[in-house]
């Protein structure tokens, strides 16, 4: 494992279609697109989709390590990334995400907006088909993994389609919200399975957990304080007739929201990691000091907590600071 392959592009397009591809189900996505659609389009879109990727992120890493199926062997495939090669293979979680976020974005806004369904429905399959064929072009998994991370991902969306109105007024009016989007992510990263040697699984479900529960206790905040999400009118933004005075005003949100959250991850990293040294007694650049469990989960949850506590309070307060609203 760790070793880097030799390897010739023949053909560019799909080199860099897939490598882009891929990307899709990687953080710099999810740090991105997500806020976009909480900032840009609908509040209650995003709110679903958030908790549908967390549900069905932590339940993908979690069975990787249970099941503990093997990514296909290197050769005969030349694999294309290597720090998720420590990582099991089935399912894959890229095509989890990918079918999550795209089909709940579909049926979210399916019955709330204007477009026609056949377009949203091929958007959708073609979105998560890239990523899940990425994932074979790029040699982290087998064609069972994807099928069966894309099947997972469909059944949750499923069951959880019924109960999607109930969770979230639950998550905006119980006043148990704050408490339980806290204490339950973190009960849930203590008790990660244990493997015989590391794996990145637990520190990027922790990352998952953490963004998701900062953004839950932001999602009951704003509903508390700021404006109730059932009655307010501009708590859902919506699509509106799109203007060049209106793509600015998107940018603008977009880049001034995007500065905000990378430089609370940044700040709230530096910060965590010093104390945690000073606590366990190790130098910041220690990796290994990093991946032991009392640095790991508290480091990650703390900073990504914020980092989605900050892109659903921080930010739109700013914005409206900032005229953006």
């Amino acid at each position: 494992q760790g070793y880097a392959q030799k390897y010739i592009v023949k053909n560019y397009f799909y080199y860099y279609l897939f490598k882009f591809s891929a990307a899709l189900g990687e953080e710099i996505f999810y740090i991105t697109f997500l806020p976009f659609i909480y900032w840009n389009i609908d509040h209650s879109v995003s709110r679903r989709m958030i908790i549908i990727w967390s549900i069905v992120m932590y339940i993908g890493q979690v069975s990787k390590d249970i099941l503990k199926w093997p990514r296909p062997l290197s050769p005969p495939v030349v694999k294309l990334e290597m720090r998720t090669d420590a990582e099991y293979g089935m399912p894959s979680t890229h095509a989890m995400a990918a079918t999550a976020i795209s089909f709940s974005f579909l049926i979210a806004t399916t019955n709330q907006y204007k477009y026609p369904f056949e377009l949203g429905l091929a958007a959708a399959f073609v979105f998560s088909m890239l990523v899940c064929l990425s994932r074979l072009y790029t040699g982290m998994h087998t064609v069972l993994d994807v099928i069966g991370g894309a099947l997972i991902s469909a059944v949750l969306l499923v069951l959880l389609y019924p109960a999607w109105d109930m969770i979230d007024h639950l998550l905006l009016t119980s006043p148990f919200c704050p408490l339980l989007s806290i204490v339950v992510p973190l009960v849930l990263c203590y008790n990660y399975p244990k493997l015989d040697y590391y794996s990145p699984t637990r520190g990027d479900t922790t990352t998952i957990l953490g963004a998701g529960a900062g953004a839950t206790v932001g999602f009951w905040l704003n509903n508390q304080y700021v404006a109730p999400a059932y009655t307010s009118k501009d708590f859902q933004l919506g699509f509106p007739l799109i203007t060049s005075k209106l793509v600015v005003v998107v940018l603008a949100r977009f880049f001034v929201g995007i500065f905000i959250v990378l430089l609370t991850r940044q700040l709230m990293k530096s910060m965590v990691l010093s104390m945690l040294g000073y606590r366990y007694k190790f130098p910041i650049g220690d990796l290994e000091a990093r991946r032991r469990l009392e640095v790991e989960v508290p480091y990650k949850f703390i900073t990504y907590s914020s980092v989605g506590f900050s892109a659903t309070v921080l930010v739109p307060l700013l914005h409206e600071l900032l005229g953006l609203m």
